[in-house]
């Protein structure tokens, strides 16, 4: 049987960004890299999806804390500075949550992809993040997309880790399948699927861990996802449905 291009999804990386700093608009930094599509150039699109990583925009908007990487306790001090709560400690690793309700490694602290002697701290408010990026690319390009922040997540009871949202504009963070049909008929009555997780994970596939691209580009995505978003609304479990909490 032939693949069929109905339902597929295109993943492309965005390169050409160079270093982002405090003050930079990263909006700005991937409308210069990718540009409108035209005349059969793959550029952006109404309805593409734009993943940005959140240590770049962690760096544009100046979140970064000086810290020596030589000393363990410095780490974790910062990590219990950043925590509103502390769930489990083990070594220097906690496991923690955020202002954000985050529930993640060390708060989100990271000394990785950073100059020597500096801590990159999670956005504030990663939604607004994403709505201004999604504004920029709308001024500079006359295009309708969805943005993404994205960030590196381990999971419980599962080794390695893959790339979630934490915060989203003009995409869905769940798409609500609770009383349709599945394939045999049967109503479904508990299945909410975090689209914008999955979205992230596909862009991670073109960015890579190791290659130095901290943003993509999604096409395909069903335009029913294209909506006002929010993780922080949509995403984060609240305690009081927590059974590990």
């Amino acid at each position: 049987m032939p693949l069929d291009e109905i339902g597929a999804l295109h993943a492309f990386a965005v390169t050409g960004m160079g270093e982002v700093r405090p003050g930079d608009d990263v909006g700005g930094l991937v409308a210069e890299a990718v540009g409108a599509a035209a005349g059969g150039r793959a550029g952006l699109a109404d309805g593409d999806v734009v993943v940005v990583t959140q240590k770049i925009v962690s760096k544009a908007e100046g979140r970064l804390v000086a810290v020596d990487h030589d000393d363990p306790s410095a780490k974790v001090a910062l990590v219990e500075t950043e925590a509103v709560r502390v769930l489990r400690r083990r070594g220097d690793l906690r496991i923690t949550e955020t202002a954000h309700g985050f529930v993640c490694a060390n708060a989100g602290v990271d000394l990785s992809n950073v100059g020597d002697g500096w801590a990159a701290l999670l956005p504030v408010d990663p939604d607004r993040s994403a709505r201004r990026i999604r504004a920029e690319l709308r001024r500079r390009l006359s295009v309708t997309v969805g943005v993404i922040v994205s960030d590196t997540f381990g999971r419980p009871w599962r080794n390695g880790v893959t790339d979630v949202a934490i915060g989203v504009a003009g995409v869905a963070g769940i798409v609500d399948l609770r009383g349709t049909a599945d394939a045999t008929g049967r109503e479904l009555v508990a299945t909410e699927v975090c689209v914008a997780d999955e979205i992230a994970g596909a862009a991670e596939l073109v960015m890579g861990k190791d290659r130095s691209v901290p943003a993509a580009v999604v096409r395909g995505v069903p335009g029913d996802w294209l909506r006002d978003g929010s993780i922080g609304a949509e995403v984060v479990r609240r305690p009081a449905t927590d059974l590990f909490r």
